[in-house]
């Protein structure tokens, strides 16, 4: 059913929700990502294609599926989402299921960026400072992490856009609830079944290729600016 979304304040809102999850997925990534993206670019291990393969799986596993594997995980029938109601902390149909379900989903597009991001930064730096009495917890600080910064930026924004668009995991484990959890991706499907929705449909599809392309235009150019960074380094 639809809900009031050909009036402004809807629209307002999905755009709203969507620009929330999006930010708050790519705020609670970040250390995940860092931490897996510097592990893959710097340690060997073993296990190390096995941990990589089980990163990059919500990639090409379609997103519903993502997000009934989550809904298994952390639905009201699964022990984890029983304890965590019983916290306070439900997961289906709210906020934070579609932020959980746009972070599984970004995840992948941001570990791999910000794994490219300290492969592109020369080893020769790292063991400089080493040899100079800095510890491996001060080199990460002082030289690794600000030479990856620009492409860890960068892999932030691809995640913010791929969380903008998200739709198939959000809508099983989230559902689509007016002014909670129906971003625009969601209300324009709900649109789509309303004959007297087109004029929304289009300003929604307007505002979400707007703010996809504002977000890849920062991917690139981050991503642009850290490849100088590298090549001024190197002498190129």
């Amino acid at each position: 059913m639809v809900t009031g979304l050909g009036r402004g304040p809807s629209l307002s809102s999905a755009i709203r929700l969507s620009l929330l999850v999006a930010a708050l997925s790519t705020a609670l990534g970040f250390l995940p990502a860092l931490g897996l993206g510097w592990a893959l670019a710097r340690l060997e291990f073993r296990g190390k294609t096995l941990l990589t393969t089980a990163v990059l799986v919500p990639l090409v596993v379609p997103p519903v599926v993502t997000g009934f594997l989550l809904l298994s995980l952390l639905g009201m029938q699964s022990p984890l989402g029983r304890a965590l109601a019983a916290a306070g902390i439900p997961i289906p149909f709210t906020l934070l299921g579609a932020t959980i379900a746009a972070i599984v989903v970004g995840l992948p597009l941001y570990i791999l960026a910000v794994r490219g991001a300290f492969e592109a930064v020369d080893r020769q730096y790292e063991e400089l400072s080493w040899t100079l009495g800095v510890s491996p917890g001060g080199t990460f600080r002082r030289v690794s992490l600000p030479l990856a910064l620009p492409g860890i930026a960068a892999g932030a924004v691809l995640a913010f856009a791929r969380s903008l668009g998200e739709f198939g995991a959000t809508v099983v484990l989230a559902g689509n609830v007016e002014g909670s959890t129906r971003t625009i991706a969601l209300a324009v499907y709900t649109l789509l079944e309303s004959p007297s929705g087109r004029q929304a449909t289009w300003t929604l599809v307007a505002a979400s290729v707007a703010l996809s392309l504002l977000a890849l235009l920062g991917y690139e150019t981050l991503s642009r600016r850290q490849r100088r960074r590298m090549d001024d380094r190197h002498g190129l």
